[in-house]
């Protein structure tokens, strides 16, 4: 029978992605591993790989089409021997097919989870294309789990639902002894089902949805905001220009509701006297290896010290490190942190793994490798997903002091702003040091006033003698 290529969910914020350019044409063979499609995410633009063999029967969405549902039937393909004609017949007309219908919601009222039809489940830009899917699957999805056996499982691998989420007993054994609610994982298996690779992931923070507010028993007061016709009847005709959203756009706008209804933000403030950290970085620079054009083999940054600071800083104070979970607080043996880049309309947040472990070097090569990328929508998932913390930089703009707003699913959020000469009080006498503002934004259910304290004392500690990052 013909196999339906869908659009991916290829990230766990994607719900409609561009299909950017076809790669194969109707009629051309494809096996395994081709490349057919590119398509761009809110986040990069991905290669699309075929896992079945046969021939590009019908291009069912064409080019350069935005907006695109996941899971929206995007082309079919003829396995081989079947008749490519009756398989490109039975596809349709385009213009339906790419308005699918979405996902049943949880019971549980979570926020919609991107569901990965058939996708790789491991972290590479490289995605595959998705199973057959029929019909009266996509129409019935309050059908039992045992249907899905019809995939192609095993009875003894038969995937079951649980909150309506499809999920393996493994898998669900797993998250009832970890305490994670399985609504909130995001699964990689076929049909976006739930395995244990996933469970073990989410004890970590990866690959986990924002907390719904219905979870936590929270009755939030609907929000009436104004349509767009009142909006713009407030300001004169011709007076504006009308300037459609991107998709990084509308995610980041979602996102950032979200974190703010869902996480209770509670707000801290330090100083700090960045005079050593100034001067070693000075001379750390200085003393950086050439190579025979004179280029240095890196060149440290105050944000590098930074990163390093906060991560050794998490490890002083596990309590911290830690991921708020409805069912279990999650406490993570390693600082990854992610750090803010700007992007063309919008940001985003590549993660600097195990950053406690690696030297000033290590990360500060890392972070220009992932700012260029970043710029060029070329980060793949694994590298922006996930993280314990994050640090959101912006000193280079002049701006003396903000609060962040906490990424999901982080617990805290480090700001930092300029590094300038200040006037303090040392020994009773007025004298000029070279100071930073910090401020940390935590989740109010997994690190408190007092605890958030602890932590970024742990911080200013770090920071204001650079010497200890090295020890």
């Amino acid at each position: 029978m013909p196999v339906n290529i869908l659009m991916p969910a290829l990230s766990p914020t994607m719900e409609k992605g561009n299909l950017a350019k076809w790669l194969k044409k109707e009629g051309d063979k494809v096996k395994p591993g081709d490349v057919i499609a590119e398509i761009e995410t809110d986040k990069a633009t991905m290669e699309y790989e075929a896992i079945d063999e046969g021939t590009l029967a019908k291009i069912v969405v064409p080019e350069g089409t935005q907006d695109v549902p996941v899971k929206a039937l995007i082309a079919v393909l003829a396995e081989e021997g079947e008749d490519v004609k009756a398989a490109a017949a039975g596809a349709g007309s385009g213009a339906p097919a790419a308005k699918a219908a979405p996902p049943a919601k949880p019971a549980s009222a979570a926020p919609p989870r991107p569901m990965q039809e058939g996708v790789s489940a491991r972290p590479s830009p490289s995605m595959r294309s998705a199973p057959a899917v029929s019909e009266a699957a996509r129409a019935a999805p309050q059908a039992p789990a045992a249907s899905v056996s019809q995939a192609g499982e095993s009875e003894g691998t038969r995937v079951a639902r649980t909150n309506r989420v499809f999920s393996s007993p493994l898998a669900r054994r797993l998250a009832k002894e970890a305490g994670i609610d399985l609504v909130r994982v995001q699964g990689s298996g076929p049909h976006g089902r739930v395995i244990a690779r996933d469970v073990e992931a989410a004890k970590s923070g990866r690959g986990l949805a924002a907390p719904a507010m219905a979870a936590a028993g929270t009755v939030m007061p609907a929000v009436q905001t104004p349509t767009d016709e009142k909006i713009r009847a407030l300001f004169e005709p011709g007076s504006y220009d009308v300037v459609a959203r991107d998709n990084i756009r509308k995610v980041i706008a979602r996102r950032l509701v979200e974190a703010k209804l869902t996480i209770p933000h509670f707000y801290l403030t330090l100083e700090c006297n960045i005079g050593k950290l100034v001067a070693a970085r000075e001379e750390i620079n200085a003393a950086a290896p050439k190579d025979k054009d004179g280029k240095p083999a890196y060149k440290i940054s105050v944000n590098d010290f930074v990163i390093k600071a906060l991560a050794l800083a998490l490890q002083r104070v596990p309590d911290a490190n830690v991921t708020w979970t409805e069912g279990a607080m999650l406490r993570h043996k390693h600082s990854d942190i992610g750090v803010a880049v700007s992007i063309p309309g919008g940001l985003i947040t590549p993660v600097v793994r195990q950053a406690e472990q690696k030297s000033l070097s290590v990360i500060s090569n890392e972070m220009k490798d992932f700012a260029a990328r970043a710029r060029a929508r070329k980060l793949a998932p694994h590298e922006y997903q996930g993280g314990t913390s994050a640090v959101s930089n912006l000193g280079m703009y002049g701006i003396k002091e903000f609060y962040a707003i906490i990424n999901p699913p982080h617990a805290t959020i480090l700001s930092v702003g300029a590094g300038e000469e200040r006037a303090i009080v040392r020994n009773g006498k007025i004298e000029a040091a070279h100071m930073m503002t910090v401020g940390l934004a935590t989740d109010h259910r997994a690190v408190d006033g007092a605890l958030g304290a602890v932590l970024l004392g742990a911080f200013k500690t770090l920071i204001e003698n650079p010497v200890m990052m090295v020890v």
